[in-house]
């Protein structure tokens, strides 16, 4: 299982329009991006990767899950996303993963909760850690990825990692958008599964 975690530090833990993804709702556009980026391919899904939203933008935050062997009714578009968050932000969360839509989970909780939750290795991506093709990624089946939004992380969500068996890596040179970082993780991971 590959996983994705995004920190919209600005994305609303209550109900939005859809009509305003990138001001009304926080900057929502970035975090649909990346659950479009992280579960689809051309005319597929992949079904071995979940996708963990922070929404941190209200008075507590949550937690949304994307399960990519469970989703429905996700198309490859901001708005089919949007509209899957805003149906589980209308659920009353809890302490516990509570299903809104088949797939699609929300439950109480911020970036240290779910890690504490997952509990392995991380791997944090950051604009100035080493290249992954320098430094590539662990084998494994089971990988753990944190990406922050345009806003990057916090000091304090960089100490709840540091807090935890991690490792830094970038994908290149350049800055580039939190959805475009995961489609080069994936990129890389399919060269060396699809390749060996």
């Amino acid at each position: 299982m590959k996983e994705f975690i995004i920190i919209g530090h600005k994305a609303v833990t209550a109900p939005f329009s859809l009509n305003d993804l990138p001001g009304a709702a926080g900057r929502m556009d970035i975090l649909c991006r990346c659950v479009n980026a992280s579960l689809f391919l051309s005319h597929d899904l992949r079904r071995d990767v979940r996708v963990y939203l922070v929404l941190k933008g209200g008075a507590h935050p949550m937690l949304i899950r994307f399960d990519g062997a469970a989703v429905r009714y996700l198309s490859p578009d901001e708005r089919s996303a949007a509209s899957l968050i805003k149906k589980a932000l209308e659920k009353q969360a809890q302490g516990f993963w509570t299903e809104s839509m088949p797939g699609v989970s929300i439950k109480k909780g911020d970036l240290g909760d779910l890690l504490d939750e997952l509990d392995r290795k991380i791997t944090y991506l950051r604009e100035d850690g080493p290249d992954i093709r320098v430094k590539p990624l662990d084998a494994g089946p089971d990988l753990l990825f944190v990406l922050g939004d345009h806003l990057g992380l916090t000091d304090d969500e960089e100490k709840i990692i540091a807090d935890h068996e991690h490792m830094i890596v970038s994908v290149g040179p350049l800055s580039l958008h939190a959805d475009h970082c995961i489609v080069l993780l994936h990129n890389e991971m399919d060269r060396v599964e699809k390749c060996i």
